[in-house]
């Protein structure tokens, strides 16, 4: 995103925002999906700044999804010359919206609540160095929500984007 048009943060990059006190900092926590298995860890929070609210996980990608992903061509990214979408390295991060997941305090574990391993595996990962634009945003919804791709369409203004239930703020 250029920085004029740029509306999510991470969180650590606010020095004047922080997370309130009556909700947990799940920074650092592990990350499970449906069926309990690893996922990764929260590496840190995505906020809307207009918005004042967390929209996003921030997920450094567990070595073994990686390990099991590297070599594998994305069947949902292909550039317009037709080259198939590989990996590089660096790409261990992905962003899960605040609203597909559940947090247990006591146990300090996230649960992705209905989205599986292998969708993880494939959801395209982004370098934690580069900003993401809403194109990955949508891509990402896409490979987590496959059967509501139209409602990933064409929003461009945040509050209509985040409007809907996978960014509903139950947490933050």
């Amino acid at each position: 995103m250029e920085n004029k048009d740029r509306k999510l943060y991470r969180l650590d990059e606010l020095t004047d925002y922080k997370v309130a006190s009556n909700y947990s900092d799940v920074r650092g926590w592990k990350i499970v999906d449906a069926d309990n298995r690893t996922i990764g860890k929260i590496d840190n929070l995505w906020v809307n700044k207009d918005m004042q609210r967390v929209v996003y996980l921030d997920v450094n990608v567990d070595k073994t999804i990686i390990d099991d992903s590297r070599h594998e061509v994305h069947d949902a990214i292909a550039n317009e010359s037709g080259k198939e979408f590989m990996y590089r390295d660096g790409e261990s991060h992905l962003i899960i919206p605040i609203g597909s997941v559940s947090i247990n305090k006591d146990t300090k574990i996230v649960m992705a609540n209905s989205i599986g391993y292998d969708t993880f595996r494939k959801t395209i990962r982004y370098n934690q160095l580069h900003n993401f634009d809403r194109n990955y945003e949508r891509s990402v919804l896409k490979s987590y929500y496959p059967d509501e791709e139209s409602r990933f369409g064409s929003d461009s203004d945040d509050d209509t984007f985040y409007n809907r239930r996978e960014f509903e703020n139950r947490h933050y």
